[in-house]
C-alpha cells in the first residue's frame, strides 16, 4: 500500500497533495448499483480495483470510468459468482492478478420472487442458493484468507429483510438472516485479531434490484448513500451496520413487536 503526498508545482517547487492510499479491493458483484457506487469512492481515493461479475461490457465499462475517476489501475473478471464450485481457488487467482488485496466487498444478489418460491420449489432454492450459499463459500474463503493473512476487511451486503420473517420476501429474508449471522460468526472469530468483517444492512434502495416498486418516501434511500456506510464499514465499526442509520432503530422495534401486533402489519 502506497501513500502519495506531494506534487511537482509548474514553477519548480512542490505543492501539498491529498493523501491518496493504493488499496487493493475486490468487489465481487460489481455491477450492482450499490457495488459501483462503493467502487467510485476507492477509485477517488486512488485505489486498484478488480471487479468481478457476469457481464462483460458493463464490468468493462464500469472500469474505464473508475480509471477517470482517479483508479489507479481496474481489472475486470467475467464469471458467475452464484455456480462458483471452488471459491478457494477462484479467489486466489483474483488476488494472485490483483497482486494482493486489502479490501473485500460482497454485493451480489437476487430478490426473486416470493408467490412463485412459495409455489415453486426451484425458485426458492434459486432464491437461497444465490443469496446464501454461494455468499456463504465466497464469504469462508476470504475470511480464510485474511486471517491467514493476518489484516484486511470483508465487507458483505445484507438486508434488514433478515431482521424479522415478514410475509412479502420471506425466502429472501431468511437466506440474509443466514447470511448475517455467519457474518456475526466470523467476526467473532476475528476478534482480537487483525482482519475485520461488517454485514451492511441497507433499508429499501434505488437500485435495478427494486425497478418494479414504488420507489417514493423517506425510507429509501440511494446507492450512493449506502455506500458510504459500506466505505466506512470496511475501516471501523460493529460487525453489523444499517444503511441508512436510522434502520437500526426502525428494526428494532419492528423485532420486538408482539406477534399479534405484528401480524397486522401490511409491512
Amino acid at each position: 500500500m502506497s501513500i502519495r503526498t506531494s506534487r511537482r508545482c509548474s514553477g519548480g517547487g512542490w505543492a501539498p497533495e491529498p493523501e491518496i492510499s493504493d488499496v487493493r479491493v475486490i468487489i465481487l458483484g460489481a455491477t450492482s448499483g450499490i457495488a459501483e457506487a462503493t467502487a467510485r469512492l476507492y477509485a477517488k481515493e486512488g485505489a486498484d480495483l478488480l471487479l468481478v461479475g457476469r457481464q462483460a461490457e458493463r464490468l468493462a465499462a464500469i472500469a474505464t470510468d473508475l480509471k477517470a475517476r482517479g483508479a489507479i489501475s481496474t481489472q475486470v473478471a467475467v464469471t458467475d459468482l452464484a455456480a462458483t464450485t471452488d471459491a478457494r481457488q477462484e479467489l486466489a487467482g483474483f488476488i494472485e492478478r490483483l497482486g494482493g488485496v486489502d479490501h473485500v466487498l460482497i454485493a451480489y444478489g437476487i430478490l426473486g420472487d416470493q408467490d412463485q418460491a412459495w409455489a415453486d420449489p426451484a425458485e426458492a432454492a434459486r432464491i437461497l442458493t444465490v443469496n446464501f450459499n454461494s455468499a456463504a463459500a465466497w464469504i469462508l474463503a476470504i475470511a480464510d484468507r485474511l486471517e491467514r493473512k493476518g489484516r484486511g476487511s470483508l465487507v458483505v451486503l445484507g438486508s434488514v429483510a433478515g431482521d424479522r420473517g415478514r410475509r412479502a420476501n420471506f425466502v429472501y429474508g431468511a437466506a440474509k438472516a443466514g447470511l448475517a449471522t455467519l457474518v456475526e460468526g466470523v467476526a467473532h472469530r476475528f476478534a482480537g485479531k487483525g482482519p475485520r468483517i461488517v454485514v451492511v444492512k441497507p433499508g429499501p434502495t434505488v437500485t435495478a434490484m427494486t425497478a418494479g416498486m414504488v420507489r417514493k418516501g423517506p425510507l429509501w434511500a440511494s446507492a450512493e448513500q449506502v455506500a458510504l456506510v459500506v466505505r466506512r464499514a470496511a475501516d471501523r465499526g460493529g460487525p453489523v451496520a444499517y444503511a441508512p442509520w436510522f434502520w437500526r432503530y426502525i428494526m428494532l422495534i419492528i423485532r420486538f413487536l408482539p406477534a399479534p401486533i405484528f401480524n397486522r402489519l401490511e409491512i
